[in-house]
């Protein structure tokens, strides 16, 4: 399983004074802070792995899972846990979720949003033009039969996009980098304020 992470390199240093102030009440603000910029930089995640992969949103918003963080409650003995994670898992996605269209010389399909032709390759069964099927569950094969007579032997064709790979690269790694530089220390700020009594702070 694959997940981000932001180190906030010196942010609890910079606010030490400030959240030393709120004893126990300051790991509430830091949770809540986790919590509301993670939900921020996951909603840019999700936008920018769409694009990056090719796939349909709805296929990353299942894919990307969440663990928010909780704050102490020390009266119940429970530690909590200031930690928000984004996580994946996964292997290398079939060529049939990236809008896969037969042709007569092979799929077109759009890994990574770059529409390419897999010469060879097929989903339907049957000779041109009274092609049947998709067969096999939509997915893409190729034939690998010898000297590439039909010879009942075919083999699935992945597309070369892992989401675990994907989201520590470009430019969903990017924009996850850029929510949490910077909004998660004002965020910080403004809890603080809120459990102080000073919400401008």
């Amino acid at each position: 399983m694959t997940g981000l992470t932001f180190a906030g390199d010196g942010l609890l240093e910079r606010l030490s004074n400030q959240l030393g102030e709120l004893g126990a009440k300051a790991s509430i603000a830091l949770a809540r802070a986790l919590n509301h910029t993670c939900t921020k930089a996951r909603t840019q995640v999700i936008k920018a792995l769409t694009q990056q992969t090719g796939l349909k949103r709805s296929v990353i918003v299942r894919a990307v899972k969440v663990n928010k963080a909780t704050a102490a409650a020390e009266q119940f003995g429970y530690a909590g846990s200031l930690t928000y994670t984004l996580t994946t898992h996964g292997g290398d996605i079939s060529l049939k979720f990236f809008s896969q269209k037969e042709t007569k010389t092979g799929v077109s399909a759009a890994p990574h949003e770059r529409r390419q032709l897999f010469a060879g390759t097929f989903t339907k069964g049957g000779r041109f033009p009274n092609r049947k099927g998709p067969v096999m569950g939509g997915h893409v094969f190729a034939n690998v039969s010898a000297g590439h007579a039909w010879r009942g032997k075919a083999q699935l064709q992945n597309s070369g996009v892992c989401i675990p790979d994907e989201m520590l690269q470009g430019a969903t790694a990017a924009a996850f980098e850029q929510v949490m530089g910077d909004d998660l220390e004002k965020r910080v700020s403004h809890e603080i304020g809120l459990l102080m009594g000073m919400p401008g702070l």
